[in-house]
């Protein structure tokens, strides 16, 4: 799994939400080219110095395999889960907010890629004679839980970019992980201007 130029694969994050409960996403990240990543607002992937996998030539020697821009295909799952009160509707609602958090990350849902969002809620479970005691949430109280999906999903997909390391795969093709000293200095340099 190649996100955003680097080596991708799964990433999880969560938020406490103000009425206690819980959101959490998990994102399978294989998705976006180089010049889009974006980390905490700062566009590192135009940012990085040259020389970092996807500016190699496509007949680098060594490479085992011609180069492949990935940059308009692959597919990102993102699977958000809550325990909060949330009807299939409000879950519907939920689901299309883990495309704002891969936004947040440079991705654009180019015309080769392949997305799919899924959301669920257990806090209005019953058991086969009655139905939850509670009501469910709607309307403006949805919204934390909206922000909540979009961070998560944005943490996510950082997260398994900075947790995967260089691979090899098949016919000798290498995907670098992430420069994180060199990612941690522009992120720290942006936020002292």
């Amino acid at each position: 799994m190649e996100c955003l130029g680097f080596k991708g694969g799964v990433g999880t994050a969560s938020r406490l939400l103000p009425d206690g409960h819980v959101l959490g996403a998990v994102v399978l990240t294989n998705f976006g080219s180089r010049e889009r990543l974006t980390v905490c607002g700062v566009p590192v992937g135009r940012l990085l110095p040259d020389g970092a996998p996807e500016d190699a030539p496509d007949d680098a020697p060594g490479d085992g395999a011609q180069h492949l821009d990935r940059g308009d295909r692959g597919s990102c799952i993102v699977v958000l889960v809550t325990d909060g009160p949330l009807d299939a509707h409000a879950c519907g609602r939920l689901a299309r907010r883990a495309g704002m958090g891969l936004a947040r990350t440079g991705s654009v849902a180019t015309h080769g890629s392949g997305e799919i969002f899924l959301a669920l809620a257990t806090g209005l479970r019953g058991d086969r004679v009655r139905t939850a005691e509670r009501p469910p949430v709607f309307g403006r109280d949805l919204d934390p839980y909206f922000a909540a999906a979009v961070e998560a999903t944005e943490e996510a997909v950082l997260t398994a970019l900075l947790a995967a390391t260089t691979t090899t795969g098949r016919d000798g093709r290498t995907v670098e992980a992430l420069p994180l000293d060199a990612v941690a200095d522009l992120v720290r340099r942006a936020s002292q201007q």
